[in-house]
């Protein structure tokens, strides 16, 4: 089977300028990404869908592919994540290069370790799933969460277990927002069915404000403090 990493990676990044370039712990974020995409080997293709030269530039030194740009259509503020994952495969198909299997990696995910891509891809083709996304389970349930209306009054959003205890009810998890493996035919063809890997919170930072930026370097400091981050990713002059 041959599988392809697609990183997006646009160059118009708002709340955090040139987000994706800039250095963390040393160097560019999305080297991170590219780095242990490869250090799986896993990938018969690792590129960076890109609207911008610098992003490109940073992205081959790395060790990525960068075989065309992004169009006018996906370099919007309006195209998804489907929309550039899809423009990526026609134009591979054009160049007549087919993948069985892709893996979407977000460029801003220091944090990620290439065993989890290797864990995911695992559960993929021995299972009849035909997506793997990775999870965090939510740290307190959600089902005794609260809603807060215009006047700041709060009220159950699920009132039915306002008296049950937190323990006995059913954990909830959300998207880790670090990558994602399909199976390209059935997901080109709609036909969709997600398997789960559950990952650790300290593992996972979305990085959309300046604080998400320190809360990620923070978490990165003390992974790698523990021994739980490969001193092949490691680029720290002093902790």
């Amino acid at each position: 089977m041959r599988n392809i990493a697609i990183i997006p990676a646009r160059g118009g990044s708002k709340r955090i300028p040139h987000k994706n370039v800039k250095l963390f712990m040393g160097k560019p974020i999305i080297a991170y990404s590219i780095e242990t995409a490869l250090s799986t080997h896993l990938f018969d293709e690792v590129m960076v869908s890109t609207d911008d030269l610098e992003i490109a530039e940073v992205a081959r030194q790395y060790g990525a592919s960068v075989p065309f740009l992004r169009t006018e259509e996906t370099a919007n503020d309006y195209a998804t994540l489907a929309d550039v994952i899809r423009e990526v495969l026609d134009r591979y198909k054009e160049q007549g290069d087919f993948f069985d299997n892709m893996c979407c990696i977000l460029a801003t995910s220091p944090l990620l370790l290439n065993e989890d891509i290797v864990v995911g891809y695992e559960r993929l083709i021995h299972s009849d799933f035909s997506s793997i996304v990775p999870v965090v389970q939510f740290s307190y349930p959600i089902l005794r969460s609260y809603g807060m209306n215009s006047e700041g009054e709060i009220y159950f959003n699920w009132p039915e277990y306002a008296k049950t205890r937190s323990q006995d009810l059913e954990s909830a998890y959300h998207d880790s927002g670090t990558f994602y493996w399909h199976k390209i035919d059935r997901w080109l063809s709609g036909d969709i069915k997600r398997g789960g890997i559950v990952v650790d919170e300290d593992r996972v930072q979305d990085i959309d404000t300046e604080q998400d930026w320190r809360m990620a370097e923070f978490k990165y400091k003390m992974l790698y403090s523990l021994g739980q981050i490969p001193k092949i990713l490691i680029h720290i002059t002093a902790i």
